[in-house]
């Protein structure tokens, strides 16, 4: 038999973010993940190493992977339109979660068991909340990046989404802030 998982999980760099918003540079789902995958290690870092807590290192890097597989299904649907209304939210958690299983469905019975619960984000609460710090750390970074590009329609969602991570109130996220998101908003020159 024929699995087609990874073939999908390919595609998720024709997956663009963004959509509703004028870019200077496209960015799709697969960079996107990569780069949650590498702040969300580096959360897990802070919180483990610098702040003495004991969060699941591999969870949080199995789950930030996975965690917009499904758009691979349902194509980056933008977040004003996902979080419209309750009814919509609600529907598109569905959506996504058949999305979810589906894709499981695309594995051998085996690999299915170990990956489905971070493809379907069956993960602990303290797992997705550092994964949810490091997606909106990302979509920050963006912002920084695009507005560095002169591209002032990314100013307001990047206000709004700096604040939605400092709302998170996480001590490792508010490091990660202090210590490595100024280094973004610098040229090649200046980090030099």
């Amino acid at each position: 038999m024929k699995y087609h998982f990874y073939a999908y999980m390919s595609r998720l760099k024709n997956i663009k973010r963004w959509s509703l918003m004028r870019n200077t540079r496209d960015e799709n789902v697969q960079e996107h993940s990569h780069m949650v995958t590498v702040i969300a290690h580096a959360l897990c870092i802070i919180r483990n190493k610098i702040l003495g807590g004991n969060i699941d290192e591999r969870e949080v890097l199995a789950y930030a992977v996975y965690h917009d597989a499904n758009e691979v299904i349902t194509g980056d649907l933008p977040t004003p339109i996902k979080y419209f209304s309750a009814d919509i939210k609600s529907s598109y958690k569905q959506i996504e979660r058949f999305a979810g299983e589906s894709l499981s469905g695309m594995l051998p019975g085996e690999m299915a068991k170990e990956i489905a619960p971070f493809v379907l984000g069956d993960v602990s609460p303290e797992t997705k909340k550092i994964v949810r710090a490091a997606d909106k750390l990302t979509a920050y970074i963006k912002c920084i990046e695009e507005k560095k590009s002169g591209n002032l329609e990314f100013e307001r969602a990047g206000a709004s989404t700096l604040q939605t991570v400092k709302d998170l109130k996480m001590p490792e996220a508010e490091y990660f802030i202090e210590h490595f998101l100024s280094s973004f908003e610098m040229t090649l020159d200046e980090l030099n």
